[in-house]
C-alpha cells in the first residue's frame, strides 16, 4: 500500500535532484465520435475532449499541492486520427481541420500537448492514411500543441517503405513550413516502428484501438536521481551499481503510481499504465548522459557506452516493475540530443555522432531522438535514417523511433534554440553519401523470420 511516508522519504529527491512526474496523460477514444459530415466530426471531437479533459489540469495542480511533488506536463492522447477522420475526410486538408480542432480543445482545456494525429502504416497506407501523412506539414504549421505520429514498421508486418519514403519529404515540408521557428514543427512530429499503444510522452502519444474509452497513464523521470545515488557508489563494481540503479528507480516509480492513483481516484477515470522513464531535460544535473559519465565514461559516445547504457536501461526497468501494478509505455533511457545537456556537451566535444546514436538506440527506451542536421539534408537521406532505425526496431523486436529536425537556412556546427523542455541543439553531420535508389525501389521490407511465432 502506498501511502505519504514514501513520498517523505522522496523529498530529499524532488527539491535537490529534479525528480519529477513529466506526465499525466488522459487517453481518449475517439472511436464514438466518427461521423461521416466533417463538420459534425469536428464538434464531436472538441465536445469529448472537452468534457473528459475539463478538470485534469486542475486535478494535477491539487496533486502537486496536496503532495509536493511537481508535475511537469498534462497531455491528451487520442485515436489516431486517420481512423477517426476516414470517413468525412476526402483530402488532406479536411484532416488539417481536425489537427485545429484538437489545438483548440487542448487550450480550452489548459494541456501542454495533445498527441494522435497519427496514422498507423506498418504494412500500408489506405488512401485515408495518406491523407493524413501528406497533411502532417501543414497541420503542425497551423497549431501549436498538436503532436503527429506515424508507425511505418513492426516485427510482425515488416517496413512500409513507401511511407519511409513519403515521410522524407514531408519532414522536410515541415520544416520548412515551420523555418521561422527553426523548424519547430519536425520536434512534434515522430516516425515509429512496434509503437505501443499507452505511450504517455509526446510527441509519439496516441491512445490506442486497445484501449478503452478513457485511461490516465502517467510517465516519471529522475535521472539527477539516478545520478546522486550512483555518486555515492562510485568506483563500485557492477554488482553494487546495479543494485543501486534498480533500488532508486524503485522509489521513482512508487512516486508516480501515487500520483496515477491519485488522479485515477478524483477524475474516475481507470488508472492504465507507469513509464518508468529516465527523460531528460536540459536542466543541469538532469540528464542521461551525466549518469553514463558517472558510470566511469569520459563523455556519452565513448567506447563502452552502448554497454553502459543497456546496463542503465536494463537496471531502471528491473527495479521499476516492482513499483507498480502496471507498467508500459516505453519504459527506460531516453537519449535525446537537445533535451539533455550531456549529450549536447558530447556532440560539441566530438564524441557523439549520429552513427553511435543509432547503435545506443538498439539498447535505450526509443531512438535517434531530437537531432538537428543540416536544413539542405535531401529527403531520401532522411528516409534512409529513418529506415534504419526502423530496422533495428523490427528486427530486435523493440520500439524505436525517430524525430530529426533538418533546420531550414543553418548547417553543420550551428546552434540552434527550441525553447522549454526542448531546449537547444548543435546541428549535426550526416552521411553525405546517397541512398535515393535504396529509397526510391517502393515497396515493403518484409518481417524477420523470428516473426513467425504463431
Amino acid at each position: 500500500m502506498i501511502n505519504i511516508f514514501e513520498v517523505s522519504e522522496t523529498n530529499k529527491m524532488i527539491s535537490e535532484e529534479n525528480l519529477d512526474v513529466r506526465t499525466i496523460t488522459l487517453g481518449i477514444s475517439l472511436l464514438d465520435c466518427i461521423d461521416a459530415d466533417l463538420d459534425v466530426l469536428n464538434r464531436n471531437i472538441y465536445n469529448k475532449i472537452t468534457t473528459l479533459a475539463e478538470n485534469l489540469v486542475s486535478t494535477g495542480e491539487a496533486i502537486e499541492n496536496e503532495y509536493g511533488i511537481p508535475i511537469v506536463n498534462k497531455r491528451i492522447s487520442v485515436t489516431p486520427i486517420a481512423l477517426v477522420g476516414s470517413s468525412a475526410c476526402k483530402k488532406p486538408e479536411d484532416y488539417v481541420t481536425i489537427a485545429r480542432t484538437l489545438d483548440k480543445a487542448a487550450k480550452k482545456v489548459g494541456v501542454n500537448f495533445i498527441g494522435g494525429y497519427s496514422a498507423l502504416v506498418s504494412k500500408g497506407m489506405t488512401q485515408s492514411d495518406e491523407y493524413l501523412i501528406r497533411s502532417i506539414p501543414q497541420a503542425l504549421a497551423q497549431t501549436e500543441r498538436v503532436c503527429s505520429s506515424v508507425n511505418v514498421g513492426s516485427t510482425k508486418t515488416g517496413i512500409d517503405m513507401d511511407a519511409v519514403r513519403l515521410l522524407g519529404d514531408m519532414i522536410l515540408e515541415t520544416a520548412e513550413l515551420t523555418k521561422e521557428n527553426d523548424s519547430l514543427g519536425c520536434a512534434k512530429l515522430v516516425v515509429f516502428c512496434n509503437a505501443p499503444d499507452d505511450n504517455p510522452f509526446m510527441a509519439g502519444a496516441f491512445h490506442g484501438v486497445t484501449e478503452g474509452d478513457a485511461v490516465i497513464n502517467v510517465g516519471v523521470s529522475g535521472p539527477g536521481v539516478v545520478k546522486r545515488a550512483l555518486e555515492k557508489v562510485r568506483g563500485e563494481n557492477f554488482e553494487v551499481l546495479c543494485e543501486t540503479i534498480k533500488k532508486t528507480a524503485f522509489k521513482v516509480t512508487r512516486v508516480g503510481q501515487l500520483v496515477a492513483q491519485e488522479a485515477s481516484r478524483r477524475m474516475n477515470i481507470p488508472f492504465g499504465i507507469i513509464d518508468l522513464s529516465l527523460a531528460p531535460t536540459p536542466a543541469i544535473g538532469d540528464s542521461v548522459a551525466d549518469i553514463l559519465c558517472e558510470i566511469g565514461l569520459e563523455y556519452a559516445g565513448a567506447p563502452g557506452t552502448t554497454a553502459a547504457l543497456a546496463l542503465l536501461n536494463d537496471q531502471v526497468k528491473k527495479g521499476g516493475v516492482m513499483a507498480s501494478s502496471y507498467v508500459g509505455g516505453l519504459s527506460g533511457a531516453f537519449i535525446p540530443v537537445s533535451e539533455d545537456q550531456g549529450m549536447i556537451d558530447s556532440v560539441q566535444a566530438g564524441a557523439l555522432t549520429i552513427e553511435k546514436l543509432e547503435a545506443m538506440t538498439c539498447v535505450c527506451s526509443v531512438g535517434l531522438d531530437m537531432i538537428a542536421i543540416p536544413g539542405d539534408t535531401p529527403a531520401t537521406t532522411i528516409s534512409g535514417i529513418i529506415a534504419d532505425e526502423m530496422a533495428i526496431g523490427m528486427v530486435n523486436q523493440k520500439t524505436t523511433a525517430v524525430r530529426v529536425i533538418p533546420v531550414i537556412g543553418k548547417g553543420v556546427g550551428e546552434i540552434v534554440e527550441f525553447g522549454g523542455l526542448l531546449g537547444y541543439a548543435p546541428i549535426m553531420p550526416v552521411n553525405k553519401f546517397s541512398c535515393a535508389d535504396f529509397v526510391n525501389r517502393g515497396g515493403r521490407i518484409p518481417a524477420p523470420i523470428h516473426s513467425f511465432k504463431n
